[in-house]
């Protein structure tokens, strides 16, 4: 199991668009993947999810991938965080 810690850091915070981006880059991964924010975890192949997670600028979640290709998994998602979903 991979877990990586990252920040929201658009000022727009996790949307629509952005959780569409999540689920679409997760879909292409055979792992299981979850965000977990403040003790919930849902599925990053969920749209719903994600919404849930009400995620605003600075808010900080944990990336957990587990499976074959969980490192680059992870290291992916975590990168679309880093980029701030290419909005900014």
């Amino acid at each position: 199991m991979i877990e990586k810690t990252v920040v929201v850091k658009n000022k727009h915070g996790i949307h629509a668009r952005p959780a569409a981006c999540i689920v679409k880059l997760a879909a292409g991964f055979k792992s299981d993947i979850k965000i977990k924010k403040d003790g919930t975890e849902i599925n990053a192949k969920s749209i719903m999810g994600i919404i849930s997670l009400a995620a605003v600028l600075n808010t900080e979640l944990t990336i957990i991938a587990e499976g074959e290709d969980a490192a680059a998994a992870a290291e992916a998602i975590y990168n679309l965080f880093e980029s701030k979903f290419e909005e900014e």
